[in-house]
């Protein structure tokens, strides 16, 4: 499989690259600093520097074609409200029409457990643009014509992956999950078509990642 990620020197792309690279997949991650394509060779993928907030969706296109799916890892960092909606908003929107252009049909967001409405922080909670603008990216991404998956992690940790999750999170209660397991997660709903159409929740919890994600069967 020929995956690009995006956001390909956060520390959850990087863990996802090795994984895909080491099994056999092309991995081509987008990075925006050069100063970091000897990391991302490192993990066995190609670097590609472009910088999705400033890249136009034909730009995107362009640097999509040939893959099979679009993982989306990147996000501004938080701290300024106007760049976190520049790229955790419309860069990810740009990214899924790009990737239509592109004729890329299966794409992957990393969001996060508690990205709905019904969470939302008041507006003057240094939170809210985030949760604002990925709360709008993964609804855009819903309505596209992607053959997508959200996949919506607890608060990330630096814990050693387990490979067992909580695919039935309490989002009131220790919602810790392993960045290493999401970057597993993100592997496993590459292989599983019945992750497509859904957004899924977790954290680290006691299920192998495999069967955590699955589709719950009739």
């Amino acid at each position: 499989m020929k995956v690009t990620i995006i956001g390909g020197h956060g520390k959850i792309a990087l863990l996802a690259a090795r994984i895909l690279a080491s099994r056999g997949d092309e991995v081509t991650s987008v990075i925006r600093n050069p100063d970091h394509v000897a990391d991302v060779a490192d993990t066995g993928a190609l670097a590609l520097v472009l910088d999705v907030e400033t890249a136009t969706a034909t730009e995107l296109a362009e640097a999509f074609a040939g893959a099979d799916a679009i993982v989306w890892s990147a996000g501004a960092g938080g701290g300024n409200p106007e760049r976190t909606y520049a790229v955790d908003r419309d860069a990810a929107i740009r990214s899924m029409n790009a990737a239509e252009l592109a004729g890329v049909k299966r794409y992957v967001m990393v969001s996060f457990l508690t990205a709905d409405a019904e969470h939302l922080v008041p507006l003057d909670d240094p939170f809210y643009p985030y949760m604002a603008a990925k709360i709008a990216a993964d609804e855009h991404l819903r309505a596209s014509g992607l053959a997508y998956t959200i996949l919506g992690p607890g608060a990330l940790t630096l814990r050693e992956p387990s490979g067992l999750l909580d695919p039935t999170p309490d989002a009131s209660g220790d919602t810790g999950t392993s960045r290493g397991n999401v970057a597993l997660a993100i592997a496993a709903t590459l292989d599983d078509p019945s992750t497509i159409g859904r957004t899924i929740n977790f954290t680290d919890g006691t299920v192998p990642v495999a069967r955590a994600i699955a589709a719950p069967r009739a």
